[in-house]
Order: structure tokens, then sequence, then C-alpha cells
């Protein structure tokens, strides 16, 4: 009840949809798909240039009291009302014959049903929009990303205990501990050492260098 109250009714609007995050452009928002592979782009191009010949133009001020062309569809807040049902409908039309993007036909379908009546969705803040929803990846996005990203590296051999295996590719690996190396100063310890070592003989200390 709050979410109706908040964006239907103080509104007067039947139909409330949060607005892109970063975009208000469907130019701007088509590239970016295109940019972003989620749908072929003659198929994007295509559906541009029809709605260019069907009146679209670019967003801006002079739209106004519009403030956007692209919303964010995470979440739809509507009356069941006539008016309201219709534009989802038409809506959904646009999608099933063009692209899925539902974010590029959005505004045509606005525009030509606001051509005939008064009526037009309430578009508010995404900021508003982040406050009630929890917003996750679509399972195909996840997918994509999965396959985008590169493999992590294997633990290095030489970071593994004794008597410790790693299995990697099905082949198991086993570190073995380094011989230890005397170190520079424990050899000339040892050569310092037989260099003055002194040797005695019939009450007689010999030199043995």
């Amino acid at each position: 009840m709050i979410l109706i109250s908040r964006f239907l009714w103080r509104k007067n609007a039947t139909f409330a949809i949060s607005r892109h995050y970063k975009r208000f452009d469907v130019f701007t928002e088509a590239e970016a798909n295109k940019a972003a592979g989620k749908y072929d782009n003659t198929s994007i191009d295509f559906q541009v240039e029809f709605y260019k010949k069907e009146g679209l133009t670019p967003y801006s001020e002079a739209k106004l009291p519009i403030t956007s062309d692209v919303p964010e569809g995470c979440v739809i807040i509507r009356e069941h009302v006539p008016i309201s049902n219709l534009f989802t409908c038409l809506w959904y039309n646009e999608v099933d014959r063009f692209t899925s993007r539902d974010q590029i036909s959005f505004s045509t379908v606005r525009d030509k049903i606001r051509a005939k009546t008064d009526w037009m969705p309430y578009m508010f803040l995404d900021c508003e929009r982040r406050n009630f929803v929890v917003q996750k990846h679509h399972l195909a996005e996840l997918e994509m990303l999965a396959k985008r990203q590169p493999p992590p590296p294997p633990p290095l051999i030489g970071e593994l205990p004794r008597k410790f295996s790693l299995e990697i590719s099905n082949e198991t690996v086993v570190s073995t501990p380094a011989r230890k190396v005397p170190s520079k100063r424990g050899r000339d310890r040892r050569s310092s050492s037989r260099r003055h070592r002194k040797v005695v003989t019939g009450g007689k200390d010999l030199d043995s260098n």
C-alpha cells in the first residue's frame, strides 16, 4: 500500500516505472545494447530506424514534462484499469514484433497513446527504486559474464607444504622439498677454518697452511 500511495495515488497515475539510472535517450540505449552484445545488432538497427520513421527523436528538454525516454524495467507499479492494461499490451506487442529489449520500444508506445489521450506513465528516479528493490542479473547475463571472466590461476606448487598433493586437470602434482644449498657465509666459514687449522705434532704447533 505504501508503494501504491507513493507512486500512483500521490501522482494521480495508473502506471509507474523508474527511469534508467544512466541513459535517457533511446538512440544511446540502442548503441549500448549493441556494444554489450545483448541482441543482434542488425535487428536493433532495424527497430530504431522503424521508430524514426514513426516520429522517434532523440531526447531533449523540449520533451518536458517527459523526463526520460528510457525506463529501468526492473519493477512496474500499475493499477489494473483499461488504459494501463492497453499500454502494457501494446508494449508487449512491440517486444514480440521486434527485439526483446523493451527499453527501446517503451517511449514509442507511450507517445502513441499520449497523442490520443492525456495519459502518461509516471517515471520516478532510479535511486527511489533501489530503496525497495534488490536487483540481480538475468540468468543469461550471468552466463555471459562467466564466459568473459578468465579462470582463476592455480596456486603455486612451491607454496605447498611437504607431503601435500594438488590435483590440476586430473593429474596429481606432489611438491618435493628443495635440497638445501649451503650459504656463502657457511662455505667461507668452513674454508676459513680449514685454512687456519693447526696440527700439534711432537710438542710443536705446525700450521697446516
